[in-house]
């Protein structure tokens, strides 16, 4: 009798986890087509408006399956990939699966990966590993976790004018701005560097950046001409955002999913509905409009993996 009520768990178990991975692969291609709908009115209202999804490289795939060849749609709309701890892992954990991927996607689209790297005698293996790939890399450290910090050196260091993401050959991860007491100090700190790509967030604070203050960090030090592109998470509601309602809580709208752990202020979503859209892209006030009309060349997408997250565990 033990043995039987032992495997009729089994049984319930590995039916619960077949009906996650179902939902999830639905999901997937729901995300898939968020991106695209994304790309399709940002380019609509700003022709060669950059888009750059962070991680979830599989979605760059038919029915997210590297040997179901490439999905030209998905492919058309977005301008790179943004890949997150591809060699590193705090220390040198490749990511197999990951690397193959990328190294079919490359060829198309430019890759650029934000490693993490603990051991400062590191730094330089993981620069090197990245651009035999061909890919742009970001390292921080261990002091560096949130991307708060310009780092001290630039690798392939340059003058020349930046116009596209294939043009560039390094760039500056910097979407938090607790290390600068003050906007200007913020604009001026980034103003004196050579990165060709700049990352940065919308606001400082609760301020969204203006043109005027993306004009003033438009140029590098040295006069080159460079890339600004906004952070923006699709998968993920943050309550710290001008679009967050005070009653608002976990499953209060709905679609407030689940909670991102390790992250207390923020939340998966079903990104698919209505509300969620509008708030992302389609409107005046939407978030991508927000960011368009700040002056950006494009927009980072991070939490593309919400359609994975909701139903698994990190």
């Amino acid at each position: 009798m033990r043995l039987k009520f032992i495997f009729a768990i089994a049984i319930l178990v590995t039916s619960s986890s077949c009906f996650k991975s179902r939902r999830s692969d639905k999901a997937g291609e729901k995300m898939q087509e968020f991106i695209i709908d994304i790309s399709n009115y940002a380019k609509a209202q700003k022709p060669g408006f950059i888009i750059i999804p962070q991680n979830g490289a599989e979605l760059a795939f038919n029915y997210l399956y590297q040997p179901d060849g490439t999905y030209a749609a998905y492919l058309s709309a977005i301008d790179g990939f943004g890949i997150e701890e591809l060699f590193y892992n705090y220390s040198y954990e490749p990511d197999q699966e990951r690397i193959d991927m990328l190294r079919e996607l490359v060829g198309s689209k430019p890759v650029m990966v934000s490693e993490m790297v603990t051991d400062p005698n590191s730094i330089g293996h993981a620069y090197q590993l990245n651009a035999n790939e061909g890919f742009l890399c970001f390292v921080r450290d261990a002091n560096n976790y949130d991307y708060l910090n310009i780092p001290d050196t630039i690798v392939d260091e340059n003058s020349d004018d930046i116009f596209t993401l294939a043009q560039a050959k390094n760039y500056l991860y910097l979407i938090s701005t607790d290390a600068f007491s003050t906007k200007a100090e913020f604009l001026s700190a980034i103003a004196a560097t050579n990165y060709d790509v700049i990352l940065i967030d919308l606001f400082f604070g609760d301020d969204v950046l203006t043109t005027t203050d993306l004009q003033s960090i438009r140029h590098k030090a040295n006069g080159g001409q460079r890339l600004l592109i906004s952070y923006i998470s699709i998968g993920s509601a943050e309550n710290y955002r001008y679009y967050w309602e005070e009653n608002w809580k976990l499953h209060h709208p709905s679609w407030l999913k689940r909670e991102y752990d390790g992250y207390p202020d923020e939340f998966w979503v079903k990104f698919w509905k209505d509300e969620w859209r509008e708030i992302i892209f389609g409107n005046d006030n939407s978030y991508i409009k927000k960011i368009i009309n700040a002056g950006f060349d494009g927009a980072y997408l991070d939490n593309v993996e919400a359609y994975y997250y909701l139903y698994f565990d990190e």
